[in-house]
């Protein structure tokens, strides 16, 4: 474990520079390996004071974690001619040098590494190393919530592909949900995508995938524009009454994933929406992630 100590100066400058709602930065910290619950502090103090927990900590990397946390803003830049250009690029100009004065240097990919550490080195143990291999989750709910939280972070090297391969892209739920399933499959034997619910107040809908043997459904919603944002809450609470009423639905992990960061409140949805809901046609467990 590399655990190294991360200057208030260095998280404040990458507090300032990381963009999004609560949600969104929560699931990022939380699955770029920060440890602990996120701290009740307001924008950008939270994630300052996150990250220098994760260099405070024996057991977290704490490298690892700030390369995770800025893989995306570090790496993916706006259109040249776009409005907030020229405001990244200043802002990615002074995570550069704030590294460097830490003595640190960003490597493309998400790598920090002390100055003068080769990138390779990170990818080449030895023979005799007796570095731990990463736990294989042993419950499907650990499994979801890793696949989950980390499905951002497994877009990027198909949109950002080497030289002369065809980057691909996530404009569309069908996207997400294809990458999603593909993530599943080797873990899961059973996925039934889009098997239908029972009828309910006249209408059926389809389910996007269900895990039989868990009785558990995943149902993703891709946040298209802000008018849609705003809907978003509603057309779950329909589909919260149809699957209740299938026999193999007992948990429903609801994904919305929300690139634009449009949602006007994620907190909110999910403390409205998370947790056991009960009626006469039975009880369903309610999680709510926004990405």
């Amino acid at each position: 474990m590399t655990t190294v100590r991360l200057s208030r100066g260095l998280c404040a400058v990458v507090g300032e520079v990381v963009r999004g709602s609560h949600a969104t930065l929560d699931s990022l910290f939380q699955a770029s390996g920060a440890p602990g619950p996120p701290p009740s502090l307001s924008h950008p103090s939270k994630w300052k004071e996150w990250l220098f927990r994760a260099g405070q900590d024996p057991s977290v990397d704490s490298l690892s974690v700030l390369g995770n946390i800025l893989e995306e803003f570090m790496d993916v830049a706006p259109q040249e001619n776009s409005e907030g250009f020229s405001e990244w690029k200043a802002n990615r100009d002074r995570v550069v040098k704030t590294l460097e004065e830490s003595g640190f240097r960003y490597y493309r990919g998400g790598r920090v590494l002390p100055t003068g550490q080769k990138p390779e080195e990170t990818f080449l143990p030895s023979a005799n190393s007796t570095a731990p291999s990463p736990e294989k989750p042993t419950k499907i709910g650990d499994l979801l919530e890793t696949l989950l939280k980390g499905l951002r972070r497994a877009m990027h090297p198909l949109t950002h592909r080497r030289k002369g391969a065809q980057a691909l892209s996530f404009s569309m739920e069908y996207d997400v949900q294809d990458l999603l399933h593909a993530l599943l499959r080797p873990w899961v034997a059973d996925i039934r995508p889009e098997e239908f619910t029972p009828s309910y107040a006249g209408s059926s809908t389809r389910m996007d995938f269900l895990l039989p043997k868990y009785k558990l459904v995943i149902e993703l919603k891709f946040v298209r524009d802000g008018n849609h944002a705003r809907k978003i809450g509603d057309e779950l609470i329909v589909d919260i009454d149809h699957y209740r009423r299938h026999p193999d639905c007992n948990e429903l992990w609801c994904v919305v994933f929300d690139q634009d960061h449009l949602l006007p409140n994620a907190e909110g949805l999910k403390s409205d929406l998370e947790g056991a809901r009960t009626t006469k046609d039975g009880t369903i467990n309610i999680r709510i992630f926004v990405l």
